[in-house]
């Protein structure tokens, strides 16, 4: 039961993730209150990976990082869980 719970919001955060990184392509559905929104949950994420990673011309690379980072995240909790579980 936990471990399907914390799957969805994996789930939902990497659909957060695709979503916020398809609203760049459209730089007006930034300025809506839900990209303001999404703004402020992804970007702390995807922020620290910038940091490391910069663009390469004009292509940023870091959200594909991110999201790899972030099955790799949720494997490791899956795998804390099932010694708890």
């Amino acid at each position: 039961m936990i471990t399907e719970i914390i799957s969805f919001g994996f789930r939902i955060y990497t659909l957060m993730i695709i979503i916020y990184i398809l609203m760049s392509w459209v730089p007006a559905t930034r300025e809506t209150a839900f990209g303001q929104f999404l703004e402020k949950l992804c970007e702390p994420y995807l922020g620290f990976f910038r940091r490391f990673i910069p663009p390469i011309g004009m292509i940023d690379f870091s959200p594909i990082i991110a999201l790899i980072a972030l099955s790799f995240i949720e494997r490791g909790v899956y795998y804390l869980l099932s010694f708890l579980f």
